[in-house]
C-alpha cells in the first residue's frame, strides 16, 4: 500500500518555531517494516502548504493518507484555532485523491476523536493515542479491520465507535525516526526558542496537575527507553545529520530518579559534544545531578512550576512546595545555565494576597539570576481548558463552561476580577528585563 504521512499545520504563520515531526517519521518506519511504500510531507515547513500538499498527492497517488493533528490551537493565550486549516487539508485530500482512505491521529485528534469524526466526514478512520501497533495493522486490513487499540470507525449515521487507546507500548521496542525519510537539516535554522529536533526518551506522567492531558494521552506509568538506546539516537543525529542541539520531548525529563543521570553519563563517556534542553521537575534537582546535567550539555533548564505561590501550587495539583522551586532556581542560577520559567495566572482561588505572593516570587527569581544573568524569560499563561482533565470539571462546576461548551476551540479559565492579571505580570517581567539587564541612566 502507498501511504502518505502528513503533518498537519501545527503553528501559526509567520511563526518560525517549527518542530521536527518525530511521531509520523517513527510511524513511517513501522509502515516500511510492514512492507508498505511511504512518503512524508510536513506542511509546517512549506512556503505554500496547500500547494505543496496538492503536488505531493498528485505525484505519489497514495492509497492511504495518514494525517497527524498534533495541536488544535496554538495555546499561549491565543484564541486562534488550527481546526480551519485542518478542515481545508481534509477537503483537499478528498478532492485530489478521492479513492484514498484517510486515517487521522495525533495528540490533537486524540483529545477530540468523536467530535472531529462527526464534523468531518472525510475521515475514514481515527487512532487515539499510541499508534505503533495499530496503524500498520489497520493499513493492512482497511476493508475489515480487527479490534485494534484506539481505533475509531463509523458504524452508522452519526455513530462513532472507539476502542480504548494504547497507553502501554513497550518503549524498549521504540523505533527511532528513520530521519533519511525527512531531512533534519530542513529544520535547523527555524527556531529561536526551543531546538526543533526532538528526542523521546520516555512516555507517561505520574503527576496529577489539574489542567494537563499527558496522563490521559500517555498514561501515568513511566515507560522508559534504555539510556544507551537514547544516546545511540543522539549520536546518529550528531554524527550523521550534524544536529548538535535538541530538545527532549518527555513531559518531565528528570524522572524517574537516575534515568536522565544515566543518559548524561553515557553522553560524557562517548564524548558527544551536544547541547540539549527539556522540562525539569523542580523537586528532583539537587547539588549532585545539576552539575552532571550541565557537564553533559544541558543548555536550558525549562521549569514549569505553574504556581506563583503555595496556594496556586496546591490549586493546580502540583504536589510540590514553594521551597522546591526556590531551591531549584538557586541551583540553576548558580550553574549559569539559562533558565526559563512558565507560570499560570488567575488560577482557581486567586486573590489579592496570592497576587502579592506571586510578585514576590518573581522578584526573588530575578534576584537569584541577577549575578550571572542566566534568566532566559518568564512566560505567563492562562489555563486552557481541555477535555478529560480535572480543570474541565472545575470550570463546569463554577459555571465558566457548561456541558455544551465546545472545547475544541480555545476556552481559557480566566474569570473576573483577575482576568487581566496576566498583563500585569507581563508588564512587571518586561520592566525588570529592561531595567535590570540594561544600563538605564
Amino acid at each position: 500500500m502507498r501511504v502518505l504521512m502528513i503533518q498537519a499545520l501545527s503553528v501559526e504563520e509567520p511563526s518560525r518555531e517549527k518542530v521536527y515531526p518525530i511521531g509520523i517519521v517513527s510511524l513511517a518506519g513501522r509502515l516500511l517494516e510492514a512492507g508498505h511504500q511511504v512518503d512524508i510531507i510536513d506542511m509546517n515547513i512549506q512556503a505554500d502548504p496547500f500547494g505543496a500538499l496538492k503536488e505531493k498527492l498528485l505525484d505519489f497517488s497514495p492509497g492511504v493518507v495518514a494525517l497527524s493533528l498534533r495541536n488544535v490551537d496554538p495555546l499561549g493565550n491565543k484564541t486562534n484555532s488550527l481546526i480551519p486549516p485542518f478542515a481545508v487539508t481534509l477537503r483537499l485530500i478528498s478532492a485530489i485523491s478521492p479513492p484514498a482512505r484517510i486515517i487521522v491521529g495525533g495528540a490533537g485528534f486524540s483529545l477530540f476523536p468523536r467530535r472531529l469524526m462527526q464534523e468531518f466526514g472525510e475521515i475514514h478512520f481515527g487512532i487515539i493515542g499510541e499508534a505503533e501497533n495499530s496503524l500498520p495493522a489497520l493499513v493492512s486490513s482497511l476493508d475489515s479491520p480487527p479490534s485494534l487499540k484506539g481505533l475509531c470507525l463509523r458504524k452508522g449515521p452519526g455513530e462513532i465507535l472507539a476502542t480504548p487507546p494504547d497507553r502501554g507500548f513497550d518503549m524498549s521496542r521504540y523505533l527511532p525516526p528513520p530521519r533519511r525519510l525527512l531531512d533534519p537539516s530542513l529544520y535547523l535554522e527555524c527556531n529561536s526558542y526551543v531546538p526543533p529536533i526532538g528526542i523521546e526518551a520516555k512516555r507517561g506522567c505520574p503527576f496529577g496537575c489539574v489542567y494537563c492531558v499527558y496522563p490521559g494521552l500517555q498514561g501515568k506509568r513511566l515507560r522508559c527507553r534504555r539510556p544507551g538506546d537514547v544516546v545511540d539516537e543522539i549520536e546518529v543525529l550528531w554524527k550523521e545529520h550534524g544536529v548538535g542541539r535538541f530538545h527532549f520531548t518527555d513531559p518531565v525529563l528528570n524522572i524517574p530518579a537516575g534515568f536522565l543521570e544515566d543518559i548524561c553519563r553515557e553522553i560524557l563517556r562517548r564524548g558527544l559534544r551536544v547541547r540539549w534542553s527539556g522540562f525539569f521537575r523542580e523537586d528532583r534537582i539537587d547539588h549532585r545531578n545539576i552539575g552532571l546535567f550541565e557537564r553533559a550539555g544541558c543548555e536550558c533548564f525549562s521549569f514549569s512550576p505553574d504556581g506563583l505561590c503555595q496556594e496556586a501550587l496546591d490549586a493546580l495539583g502540583k504536589g510540590m512546595e514553594l521551597e522546591n522551586i526556590l531551591k531549584a532556581s538557586a541551583l540553576a542560577a548558580e550553574s549559569g545555565v539559562l533558565s526559563v520559567y512558565h507560570f499560570m495566572v488567575n488560577v482557581p482561588g486567586e486573590n489579592e494576597d496570592t497576587v502579592r505572593k506571586g510578585v514576590r516570587l518573581l522578584d526573588r527569581l530575578y534576584q537569584l539570576h541577577a549575578r550571572k544573568k542566566s534568566l532566559g524569560t518568564v512566560v505567563f499563561n492562562n489555563i486552557r481548558i481541555l477535555p478529560g482533565t480535572p480543570m474541565e470539571l472545575l470550570a463546569r462546576s463554577q459555571g465558566i463552561t457548561s456541558p455544551g461548551s465546545d472545547l475544541l476551540y480555545p476556552v481559557y479559565y480566566n474569570p473576573g476580577p483577575f482576568d487581566t492579571l496576566r498583563y500585569r505580570m507581563e508588564t512587571l517581567h518586561l520592566q525588570k528585563n529592561v531595567f535590570m539587564w540594561q544600563e538605564v541612566r
